[in-house]
Order: C-alpha cells, then structure tokens, then sequence
C-alpha cells in the first residue's frame, strides 16, 4: 500500500492496530477523517484522550467508570445481594441490554486457564470472595461463558465459598456449549438468566 502523506500513512498504521480493523477498512476510516470539514478528526482524537486520561475501574465490580464506584453499584434500586459474574466488561453490557437482571455484576477480568498461564491470582476472584465475606450477599449468578476455562473458574469460585450460605447458580444452557457469552442473542441471554439452575459442586468431580 502506497502513501503520498506520512501522516496518513502513520493514522492507518494506527488503526489497523484495533481489534477487527483490517488495513483496507483503515484507510478508509483514515480517508473518511480526513475529508470530513466538521470537525470529526478532533472530536473522535478528543474522547479517546479523554477516555484514556479519565476512565477508571469499579473498586466494586471492576466495570469501567468514570468515578470511583460505576453507576450499577451506586444504584439504589438494584439488588445488592445478588452478583452476577461475568468474564469481560462486554459480557456485562451484553446482560444489561436484556433488561432482565436487577442486581450487581463482579467482573473476573478473564478466566482461569492454566494452559495460558492464568491462574486465580491473576483474576480479581479474591475481590470476589471478599464481597461474599462481606456476609450481605445471597447468591452469585455464574454468567460465564460454557466453555472448560469458564467451567473450571465457576468451580474454584463454588469451592472458594463452600463455608458461607451463598448459592450458587449458572445460566441455564441456552447458551451453547462452548459459546462466548456477548455473542449470545438478547432473548437467548435474557431466558438463560432467569432460567438459572443451582450448581452442584458433587458433580463437577
């Protein structure tokens, strides 16, 4: 790919960098940018060093947020004993767009998978157990996607809280297994949540 501008050459280059961005579909976002007269180039350039300056994780459920605690956790009308866990941000905003859950999230911050070298440290698990020590929490909805890592974290979480009164319950198997979470349909997800199914640690032996 020819350039006649380094400085647009260095912006596709820098586009191309983002996850799904080809350097075809780069140039053109760099083109489209460049030949906008409304001032899109700075506003886009603006929020993202804004976001990069100012954005800030939950100290709570590790979501991003622009304060200290995330909207979800200020809330008074959500159920604060009931936690919903998930992997990723993204399977957060996946759950919110059904509507259908009404208490708080935890964020794990991925999966325990020891062929890639993640363990339980490297997630925000022990945050997790110190929320449910925190003795105000009745059930942890394990919203993690179907596959082996996502499996052997839901057990080494029920394992972790065997000596408290927590349930523990999955999404019901609507999501395939093997599945990634934010990829599920919004009536699929919404159904799974609230046809969740107790777990049962005896069987995962």
């Amino acid at each position: 790919m020819n350039f006649t501008s380094k400085l647009l050459e260095e912006a596709v280059q820098s586009l191309s960098t983002l996850p799904g961005i080809g350097k075809k579909t780069a140039l053109r976002l760099a083109l489209h940018l460049v030949q906008d007269k409304n001032g899109k180039s700075k506003r886009l350039a603006n929020s993202l060093l804004d976001m990069d300056e100012n954005v800030k994780h939950c100290k709570t459920c590790h979501s991003i947020s622009d304060d200290d605690l995330c909207g979800i956790c200020q809330s008074k009308s959500r159920q604060k004993n009931v936690i919903c866990v998930v992997e990723s941000v993204r399977d957060l905003m996946a759950i919110e767009d059904t509507s259908c859950f009404h208490g708080v999230y935890h964020i794990l911050g991925g999966l325990i998978s020891p062929i890639d070298g993640i363990g339980p440290s490297d997630l925000s698990i022990d945050q997790l157990i110190e929320r449910v020590d925190a003795g105000d929490v009745q059930e942890l909805i394990m919203a993690i996607s179907p596959t082996l890592e996502g499996e052997t974290t839901t057990y080494y979480i029920t394992k972790k809280i065997a000596h408290t009164n927590v349930r523990v319950s999955t999404i019901a198997r609507g999501v395939s297994f093997g599945g990634e979470l934010e990829y599920a349909d919004e009536l699929t997800l919404s159904r799974s949540i609230s046809a969740r199914i107790p777990y049962d640690i005896s069987t995962q032996v």
